[in-house]
């Protein structure tokens, strides 16, 4: 069964609401790799005067993961089904970056290295225009 992403939005897909959707675009998708857009706005979570602390991009990287995953549980389970999911490890992380400038666009890649039943490993990377600022690995479960 092939899934189309524009038949579906970000509430179909996660189950974030509200201030906590980080994603502004989704980009690219299929079951094993999404690629995102999120423009850093002063709502996010550790926003101050000096722009979005680095910390951010685990959950952008998660929140990109889930769109990924997401797909895949609609296809093989349905779009009704249970969107949760949990970010239960970070095995690796670098960020390259002091902050992230309001205003600015981050692109966020990711893509399953590893699934097992509900545990995935994630492999992402994070770019601001051509510059790197950001790379992890991050381990998932879901429903």
């Amino acid at each position: 069964m092939t899934i189309e992403l524009e038949e579906f939005t970000l509430e179909d897909i996660l189950p974030h609401r509200g201030d906590m959707v980080l994603i502004t675009n989704v980009l690219e998708a299929d079951e094993t790799h999404a690629l995102t857009e999120s423009v850093m706005s002063a709502s996010f979570p550790l926003a101050d005067e000096s722009g979005v602390q680095p910390l951010i991009m685990v959950e952008l990287a998660a929140q990109t993961a889930g769109v990924c995953n997401g797909l895949d549980r609609i296809r093989t389970q349905g779009v009704d089904s249970n969107k949760m999911g949990w970010l239960v490890g970070v095995k690796r992380a670098k960020f390259y970056i002091d902050y992230l400038p309001l205003g600015s666009t981050v692109v966020t890649r990711s893509e399953n290295s590893h699934n097992y039943e509900n545990l995935r490993e994630v492999s992402c990377v994070l770019h601001m225009g051509d510059t790197l600022v950001g790379e992890m690995t991050l381990q998932l479960f879901q429903l």
